[in-house]
Formats: structure tokens, sequence, C-alpha cells
């Protein structure tokens, strides 16, 4: 196996036990009471994609779906891999900043806070971001055919996601929230 795939492949197993944690703190969701979780394709969308990316990033590991590796994609596919290394952890780093308040969904729970620590210093959506770039990066990484137009299709979704979660915390956390705004970026240090 390519020792590109051998590292993309580790840590896979790495983040997704990790993950596994996440996604019984986004059961919760399920079982508290919530001020407000909007109807919306966008709840489960955008998930949606974020599953079909793994496969398919399983997939390339494996090197089901992908392009010839050659000899001159050798430097797009090593920056490919230390983007998908970097953001993938960056997400974990971003879920559990949120702590209690982490849920795979776009809601508010009864007792929510509004969470300005870890990567929530600077951006609002540390953890969108981290989807996009670690999609794009893996999918470089392993030349993926799957994966790379799917993380280029999920990029409006989640960013109609994001502004989803926006008007939600504008609606509850009003001036705290606009405070909060105007000293972070949306997804990009300083930028919206």
């Amino acid at each position: 196996m390519d020792p590109l795939n051998i590292i993309a492949g580790l840590n896979v197993l790495f983040t997704f036990a990790l993950n596994l944690t996440g996604a019984k703190k986004g059961l919760r969701s399920t079982f508290t009471q919530t001020r407000e979780k909007p109807d919306s394709y966008l709840q489960k969308l955008p998930l949606a994609f974020a599953t079909l990316t793994l496969i398919g990033l399983v997939f390339g590991i494996f090197q089901i779906g992908t392009i010839e590796y050659k000899k001159e994609y050798q430097t797009i596919r090593t920056v490919g891999l230390l983007i998908y290394l970097v953001f993938s952890w960056f997400q974990i780093w971003s879920y559990k900043s949120l702590g209690d308040f982490y849920s795979q969904e776009v809601l508010l729970f009864k007792d929510h806070k509004l969470i300005d620590k870890g990567p929530f210093r600077l951006i609002r959506h540390p953890q969108y971001l981290s989807q996009v770039l670690l999609d794009l990066g893996g999918g470089l990484a392993t030349l993926s055919c799957i994966v790379l137009p799917l993380a280029i299709i999920q990029i409006p979704f989640i960013i109609m996601r994001a502004q989803l979660e926006e008007k939600l915390l504008g609606k509850y956390f009003k001036d705290e929230f606009q405070a909060y705004k105007k000293r972070t970026g949306f997804m990009i240090p300083f930028i919206g």
C-alpha cells in the first residue's frame, strides 16, 4: 500500500475513534430539551456529505475510485495529506471546545451558552471550515474522483448551514452575538 495512504488510513482510524465521543454528545440533542431546532434540509444534508466523503476517502485509501498515482502528483498528494491531517485534528479541537453544547444538528439547548474559546476565539465556524478543508485535502492526498467532487459540491450547503446557525445564535444571544461577530471571522479569521 502507498505510504501516504497508510498515514491517511491511520488518521481515519484515530480521528474516527475520537469522533465517536462527539457522536455520543451529538445524540444528546435527541434526549435534551432544546430552545429551538430549525426544521431544514440543512440539518441532515451536510452530515450526509460528510459521511459520503468519509466513505470515499476510505475507498481512496485502497485506491478505489482514484486516478493513477504518478510521480508528478506526489507534491500535490503530500500537501493534500498535510491539509487533511491538520484540519481533521482542528475539527476535533473545535467540537471539543464546544463541550456540552456540541450537537450534530443546528439547535440551541435550554441552557446554551455562546462559546468563544479555542478556535472559536478567531472564527465562528471552525468545524465547518475544517470539514471543507479536510475533505479537499483527503481528496487530493488520495487523488479520489469520489471525494473531490463531493467536497466541492458540499461547500455552499456548509455555508448555508453556518448562516442558519448564525441566525439562530443572533436570535437568542442578540447583543452578545453581535459583539462576538464583530471580533471574529465567519470561517476565516477577521473576514465576515
